[in-house]
Parts: structure tokens; C-alpha cells; sequence
């Protein structure tokens, strides 16, 4: 194995403590026999800890130990692999470097652990690489990088030569991209030492734009422009505002669902840290990917001065906004920053001579958003449309007369009619037949 990876090229800058790194540094020991048995045998085993570790993460069955060669080829961001995410396979003499690599990746996967098993007395590779795993739930693991690492690992184990491997993992930086932006949907942002950091968010919402109910306009034209930028033509900032619980948010979590596999990632901000913007972009800019920044609740009390820095960021600095960044946002307010008599009147004048200049300042905000769509609350006809429809996906079976009924009572008790109120008067239901039932 180490003679394997010691001639790995454009692969070969594994991280020092990486498991394949570590594992080649074992055997090499093991050939020469410059450990004690015992320590070699616990080093072994630290190892194989670490990949079943990883594979609880990733929900990887079958064969780990392919399972965790095909994530490795997966998420190692190098010059082969990101100008493959970006332009494809395309001539050139990197190719004959990369099927190297791939003829040792292919060796690996193929790697006979008995001979070190019999010397050793141990079993765990032979276990790993006939693997059953405990069944999970999905929100334990990251469902949909488990899926596709486990699909391209068994392609990649059948693959009869580099040159097919080869093919294999160049559609998939393609198709799907190289590293954590390409397995993953959603990133929340983390600043610390080391700069700022996307870190992948797992277990995101599943929702889909058809599971809200109503709303089709506002659906349309947030399609309409999502679909635009995923086209490269020209896109604008969204803003989704109106009354709380009317579905603002879930439409824009929708966005990735429907559009991951046309390559649209999402970054949830946060209102602290429009200060790491600037950097969040400088990360992305140069991908082959979508990405929405997406914001929720924006708004601004009076003597916040935060929008400032997103006006500028948005529109107005030196460097343009890369063409494969939008910001979406929802707030409960059109305009974003709350207002006062006191921006509208001229009674204070001697505080403020130019108090109409103040007020446009902080409107333009929201003109950043070329894109602005309103979500109101339903009507009562409408509020009732949604307790059906949400009925009948959630299987609750109950008289529909018994249903509204139930529904008037609880939206008057609960802040009144929205989708969310709705959606939270069904998971009661459900939930009351759930224990009816119970014996």
C-alpha cells in the first residue's frame, strides 16, 4: 500500500493525518518490520476507528474501505479536479497524470489485506470491506452524501480499467463538483482563526416548492428568476416580504431542492456577520457553482447601521458582485428598517436638515432587490384550503366538517390564519391520532 501511494501525483498531497497517509506509513512499517507488533496492531485499529467513525457520519455500507477511497476522490480539491468542475473534460497532457493516479486509485480499491490479516491475527479489513450497517435515521447522517458516495463507489469498484474510472470521476466533478461544494446543498458560514469558514449543513429541510400550498404567483416568479441565474442570464436579488408564517422562508429552502443537481448552492447568513460577506464571496466567485446567499428576517431597527454595509456590498463597491452570487432574503417589513414619524416629519429639523435624505438612505435598501414579492396571510377560504391539503398528506382522517371546525378553534387560539398555523394545527391532529392509536 505505501509503494501504492507514494506514487500518487496529482492525489498525492494528502493531509498529514489522513487515513490513507497514516494507513501507508502502517504498512510500510508492518514490510520492514520497524514496530513491535502490539503498537503496529493498535495503530492498525486507531485507523480503522476513524473509518468507521466516518462512515456513521456518512451513512457508507457495504465496503468502507471503497466507500472512503471514493469520498477522498469526491472531496480532494486539486488543479485536475477543479478545472474538471469547471470546463469538463477537455484535452490535454494532465489526463495522462490523472489516469496515473486513478490506475493507483484502482489498485486500492482491488487492495488484498490478507496477507497482513494472517500475520497479524486481526480481521477488521476483511470486516470493513463486508460491511452491515445498523440502519439509521436519515438525520443522523448526511442522507445525500451518503447516496451518491455509495453509488459512484460501486461504479468505481466494477470500473474494468483507469480509463473507465477515469470516465467516472470526471463526470461526476462535472455533474456534480469536487469537495464540500459539490456534496453538499447548504452551508452555514464560521468565523475563527483561521479566517472564515463554509461548514456544511447535513440534514436540510426537504420541502419543496409544490408542498406550499397556494402562493402560485409569488412560486412563479421566484422560478422564474432562480431559473434565470442557473441559465447565466440576467438575475436579480429577491426579497420575500409580508406577514410572519406565510411560507417566505420555505420558498427560498425549496430553491436547493429543486436546483441542487443544476448545480444551486445555498449560504445562510446571518445579520452579525455582513462583515464576513465580502469574504464569503471572495470563496465562491471562482466555482462552477450557483450559490444564494440567503437571509432570513432581515430588517434593521432605527439606529442600526448594518444595512449600510450590505448596500455597499450588494451594489456598490469596487469590485462587482460575481455573476454566480444572488442574495435572497425575507423580512416581515417591505422596506427592511423600520421607520418613525420622526423620519416622515419635519419637526425636528434643527436635529437633522437633510431628514428626507436620512429616510431615503435607508429605503434604497430594499431597492437593492430587483426582485420583491409579497406573501400575504390567506384568506379564511383560502387558510381552510391549506388545513385539507395539509390533511391529506399527513394522512389525518377525520370528517372535513370536524376539521375546519377544529382548525377556526385553533387559529383564533394560536395568532391566526398563516401556513404555519396551519401546519402546526395538523401536527397536533396527527399527533392526538398518533396516541389515540397507540395500544
Amino acid at each position: 500500500m505505501d509503494q501504492l501511494v507514494s506514487r500518487l501525483l496529482l492525489y498525492g498531497e494528502l493531509e498529514e493525518e489522513s487515513i490513507l497517509r497514516r494507513l501507508a506509513e502502517l504498512f510500510q512499517d508492518w514490510k520492514g518490520g520497524n514496530r513491535p507488533r502490539q503498537e503496529l496492531i493498535r495503530g492498525l485499529y486507531r485507523q480503522v476507528k476513524r473509518l468507521l467513525d466516518l462512515a456513521t457520519d456518512y451513512g457508507f455500507d457495504e465496503n468502507l474501505w471503497q466507500n472512503y477511497l471514493t469520498f477522498l476522490l469526491m472531496t480532494n480539491e486539486n488543479s485536475f479536479s477543479l478545472i474538471t468542475e469547471r470546463a469538463g473534460k477537455q484535452a490535454g497532457s494532465v489526463h495522462h497524470f490523472a489516469k496515473e493516479d486513478f490506475a493507483v486509485f484502482r489498485a486500492l480499491f482491488h487492495y488484498d489485506f490478507a496477507p497482513l490479516e494472517r500475520d497479524l491475527g486481526i480481521d477488521c479489513f476483511s470486516t470493513l470491506c463486508h460491511y452491515q450497517a445498523i440502519a439509521k435515521h436519515e438525520r443522523r447522517y448526511n442522507k445525500n452524501v451518503s447516496e451518491k458516495v455509495r453509488q459512484l463507489s460501486r461504479a468505481l469498484a466494477a470500473a474494468p480499467d483507469e480509463n473507465a474510472f477515469f470516465d467516472l470521476v470526471t463526470d461526476h466533478y462535472r455533474r456534480y463538483g469536487v469537495g464540500l461544494l459539490g456534496l453538499n446543498k447548504a452551508f452555514r458560514i464560521r468565523s475563527g482563526p483561521r479566517g472564515v469558514e463554509l461548514l456544511p449543513i447535513y440534514n436540510t429541510d426537504k420541502v419543496m416548492l409544490r408542498d406550499l400550498v397556494g402562493y402560485e404567483n409569488q412560486k412563479q416568479q421566484l422560478r422564474a428568476n432562480t431559473e434565470a441565474f442557473l441559465a447565466g442570464r440576467s438575475a436579480n436579488n429577491a426579497l420575500l416580504y409580508g406577514d410572519a408564517g406565510t411560507g417566505k422562508s420555505s420558498s427560498i429552502k425549496a430553491l436547493i431542492n429543486e436546483y441542487y443537481d443544476q448545480g444551486l448552492r445555498m449560504i445562510e447568513l446571518y445579520k452579525h456577520q455582513f462583515q464576513d460577506l465580502s469574504a464569503v464571496i471572495a470563496m465562491v466567485k471562482n466555482r462552477n457553482y450557483r450559490f444564494i446567499i440567503f437571509i432570513d428576517d432581515l430588517s434593521f431597527e432605527e439606529n442600526e447601521v448594518e444595512y449600510k454595509f450590505l448596500k455597499a456590498v450588494i451594489e456598490g463597491g469596487v469590485e462587482t458582485k460575481p455573476d454566480n452570487v444572488l442574495l435572497y432574503a425575507t423580512s416581515n417589513r417591505r422596506n427592511l428598517i423600520r421607520e418613525t414619524w420622526k423620519d416622515r416629519g419635519d419637526m425636528e429639523l434643527q436635529n437633522e436638515v437633510h431628514r428626507s435624505d436620512t429616510l431615503e438612505e435607508k429605503l434604497s435598501l430594499s431597492a437593492r432587490f430587483g426582485v420583491r414579492i409579497n406573501y400575504s396571510v390567506p384568506n379564511h377560504s383560502q387558510f381552510q384550503e391549506i388545513v385539507c391539503t395539509l390533511a391529506q398528506r399527513q394522512g389525518v382522517k377525520i370528517p372535513q366538517e370536524t376539521l375546519l371546525a377544529e382548525a377556526n378553534k385553533w387559529e383564533l387560539r394560536h395568532g391566526g390564519v398563516s401556513g404555519r398555523t396551519a401546519q402546526q394545527f395538523i401536527n397536533h391532529v396527527a399527533g392526538s391520532l398518533e396516541t389515540d392509536e397507540t395500544p
